[in-house]
């Protein structure tokens, strides 16, 4: 996994964390939902490059 797309999928999930708290706070679902689904988007990304790694590993 690149480094860039690692900071990446970091940045998403930290930002989707903080809009879900924000959320929470305020009570605004849609700020929760919202950030609920950056961070199963960070997730993914993260998985993705995970089986691209397990892949060239079993190439090289």
């Amino acid at each position: 996994m690149g480094l860039t797309d690692k900071a990446k999928a970091a940045a998403k999930n930290v930002e989707g964390k903080l809009q879900e708290t924000k959320g929470n706070v305020t009570g605004d679902p849609k700020d929760q939902l919202e950030g609920k689904a950056k961070q199963a988007e960070a997730s993914v990304r993260h998985t993705g490059e995970n089986v691209k790694d397990e892949v060239k590993k079993a190439i090289d």
